[in-house]
Order: C-alpha cells, then sequence, then structure tokens
C-alpha cells in the first residue's frame, strides 16, 4: 500500500476513533496487549533478522536500542496496560468560566486528528505511540527506520490484529512500509491529512523535519543532557549519579553527555571520576576534557565540537567552571533544553540553577535517566518534546490532544 492510500484510509478512520467510549478504548488495548504477547515468537524472529542486517553498520550501543527480548517486550505490554489505566482525556474540561451574561465557557480537550510519527530504530515506540494516539482517540500513522521495519511491521500487525479482536477499526493504527525519505517527505507535507507530526530520532531527522514540514510539528528528543556538580555536592551521591545517568544505557536521549565540574571541588571528584568510569569496566567511559579538566586527570582533548556533540555512547565531555554562574551559562550556550541535573547541598545553587536553565526537566540531585514518561507517570511517551509550545518534556495522553471551547447560553445575544 502506498503512503498516500494509507494516510487516506487514516483520515477515513478518524470518526470510527471518536465515537469509542472510554470502556471500549480500554476493552481494546486489553485486547492488543494480548495479542502482543501472542506474536512475541514472531517479534523475536523479526528483530532477529533486523539485528543482524544492522551489525556492522550501526554501534553496539545502537544495536541495543534496536533490541528486543521477552522482558523489553513485557516492558511495551507493560507501559500499554498503564495507560489503560489512565483517565480518558477527551472531553475534559480544563477551564470553566461562568460570564456575568450567563454565558458558561468549557476549555475542552479534542483528539488531533491524525497523528504522523516519524521515528528510527526503537521498535518499543511503535506500541508506545500506538496507544497513547488510540487511547487519546487519535489515529495514527507510523514511520520507522529500515533497520527496524521487520521488527516494527509485526509489532503494528500484532496491534491491528488486537483491534479487530476487539471489534474495532485496525486503520487506527498504521505502518508505512516504505522507509525512503520520499515517505517522510510525504508525511511532512501532507497538509489536510496528518493534523499533527512527531519526528522522534536524531538531529538530522529533527532537522529535516522543522525545515521541510508543512504541517504541524513538534521538534523531540535531541539531548545534549548535564549534570552540574557543584561545590558543595556530595561526592558519593555525585559518582552515583553520573555514573547512572551516563552508563545505564547511553544510547538514549536522556543520557547524560556533559559534566561540568565546579573548579573548587575538581581535583577531588575528578580523579574518583576517571576511576569510577574508565577502570575495570566492560565499557570504559571515554573522557572528553577541557583545559582546566586535562590539568587533573587524563583523557581526550576537548575539540571545538566536543560540548556540542550528542554523543550516544560511552563518551562524557567534562568542563570545569568557577562557580553555579559560569555552569549554567556553559549549560544555555550548548544545551539542547532536554534535561540538566545540579549535585548540591546548597539550596542557593539549586534554586538559582532551577530558575535559570532553560530545559525542558531540571532536576536537583537526580538523575537525568528518569526523564521518561513511565517515570513521570505518564504510562510511557510519545518522545522529549525540547520545544516551549503546549507540550514540553515527555509526552503523554494530554500532549496528544488540541482544544476547543464549547459554551453554552440560553438565548444570549451580543
Amino acid at each position: 500500500m502506498t503512503t498516500s492510500e494509507i494516510l487516506e484510509r487514516a483520515v477515513r478512520a478518524k470518526p470510527d476513533i471518536r465515537s469509542l467510549s472510554p470502556s471500549k478504548k480500554n476493552e481494546a488495548i486489553a485486547s492488543m496487549v494480548t495479542s502482543l504477547k501472542t506474536y512475541e515468537d514472531r517479534i523475536l524472529e523479526a528483530n532477529r533478522a533486523d539485528l543482524e542486517d544492522a551489525k556492522g553498520r550501526i554501534s553496539d550501543v545502537m544495536l541495543d536500542r534496536l533490541a528486543l527480548s521477552h522482558d523489553r517486550i513485557e516492558g511495551m505490554a507493560k507501559g500499554m496496560e498503564d495507560v489503560a489505566l489512565l483517565p480518558d482525556p477527551d472531553g475534559k474540561v480544563v477551564r470553566r468560566v461562568e460570564r456575568p451574561n450567563g454565558l458558561i465557557i468549557e476549555k475542552t480537550l479534542v483528539p488531533m486528528g491524525v497523528i504522523g510519527i516519524i521515528y528510527e530504530s526503537r521498535p518499543n515506540v511503535t506500541s508506545d505511540a500506538a496507544v497513547l494516539c488510540f487511547k487519546s482517540s487519535n489515529v495514527c500513522v507510523l514511520r520507522g527506520g529500515k533497520e527496524a521495519y521487520r521488527t516494527s511491521r509485526v509489532i503494528t500487525d500484532a496491534l491491528r490484529s488486537g483491534l479487530e479482536n476487539a471489534g474495532v477499526n485496525p486503520d487506527a493504527i498504521q505502518l508505512v512500509d516504505d522507509t525512503s525519505r520520499e515517505s517522510a517527505n510525504e508525511m511532512m507535507t501532507a497538509k489536510g491529512k496528518i493534523d499533527l507530526l512527531i519526528p522522534r530520532g536524531g538531529r538530522g531527522l529533527i532537522k529535516a523535519c522543522s525545515e521541510n514540514a508543512t504541517v504541524p510539528c513538534i521538534e523531540t528528543g535531541t539531548g545534549i543532557c548535564h549534570i552540574y556538580v557543584e561545590k558543595t555536592a556530595d561526592i558519593d551521591m555525585a559518582l552515583n549519579i553520573v555514573d547512572n545517568a551516563k552508563t545505564s544505557r547511553p544510547s538514549v536521549c536522556n543520557a547524560c553527555e556533559v559534566c561540568v565540574v565546579d573548579e573548587a571541588i575538581a581535583p577531588v571528584f575528578l580523579p574518583k571520576l576517571r576511576e569510577r568510569l574508565c577502570e575495570g569496566r566492560e565499557n570504559p567511559v571515554e573522557l572528553i576534557l577541557d583545559e582546566k579538566s586535562a590539568g587533573i586527570i587524563s583523557g581526550t582533548p576537548a575539540s571545538e565540537n566536543s560540548f556540542d556533540t550528542e554523543y550516544l555512547d560511552y563518551i562524557l565531555a567534562i568542563k570545569v567552571v568557577k562557580d553555579v554562574k559560569e555552569a549554567v551559562s556553559h549549560i544555555q550556550a550548548h544545551s539542547t533544553g532536554h534535561s540538566e541535573s545540579i549535585i548540591t547541598r546548597d539550596d542557593s545553587a539549586a534554586q538559582y540553577f532551577v530558575n535559570y536553565v532553560d530545559s525542558a526537566a531540571v532536576y536537583v540531585n537526580a538523575s537525568t535517566r528518569f526523564t521518561d514518561g513511565g517515570e513521570f507517570g505518564l504510562g510511557c511517551e510519545m518522545g522529549i518534546s525540547t520545544q516551549k509550545m503546549h507540550a514540553r518534556g515527555p509526552m503523554g495522553l494530554e500532549e496528544m490532544m488540541t482544544y476547543h471551547y464549547v459554551i453554552k447560553g440560553n438565548g444570549q445575544v451580543r
């Protein structure tokens, strides 16, 4: 089926999905979860084929993003079940005003309609995006990367089978078969068919959508995330947080890419950090050092672009600063607006950091790895928005909605 035909079917499915009651949608989600588990062997077989083709063409950490297992499929199913438990956003009144003339004005959430998602080699996005769109009464058109196509195809087939078993139009969830640039461009310019486009991937994909899309677009996810170790920080806490943020899963957008260190604590902290991240590990971290940190520990000298790179690997850039103001200035100059954290025991330093770091998620004494829909209580997420419009940070059900005003009167005229 061509991309154009898929988009036409998505548009025709909108009334069917909007007419479903909350209980019917939850019943259908349960059916999709059952089907996903039933298809597990087929999903894993397709994933093995995708992994085999991708070996030697993408890095080991990116292969980890592509890989599925029984536990990861169980996690996908759990995310769908968690979404089903959340309140239905369709029709929610977020503000109600009664005017002096007796008019009652209700700002009410309604679905976008057709949401297109262009994503790269993370097959779990297929189920996350599908369930969030379906629960919010939207139709989704998924366009995954070629490295994960087989896996995404079988996952989509499983979810569509679940919808059919529940007596729901399966065209609520569709996958574009064409993984070329032409299909992505067709989605970016599908005015009148796609109501919202969400690119979820690397800098190149985000840039292509922001420059070429003629449909509304939400930018997500490039994550040059910083952790600032302030001079009063508890060193053991800081080591644990930086280790977790860098190495627990370095290929994801909420992983730490830059550690900013106060010069007063750097002589003590940096040698301990190097020992923690670089010595005796299966995957030692390469440290990219500015001039001041290079005077304290050994590593790779920083280049012009070292602090503007999303490494998505076992690589960490280190910058030494004189105080919290310089730390914030450095972060503001190099951040992508995703997630930043300060490790400190100084309340005034923490408050300054929170006030002046302009990112979607700002942490005090915690890892940036928590920037995630599940961790934020959203069930799962559509992506991490780094924009400042209605959706910012992890995008859950309400971020899949727009709104209209319902005005109730009893004969008023102006």
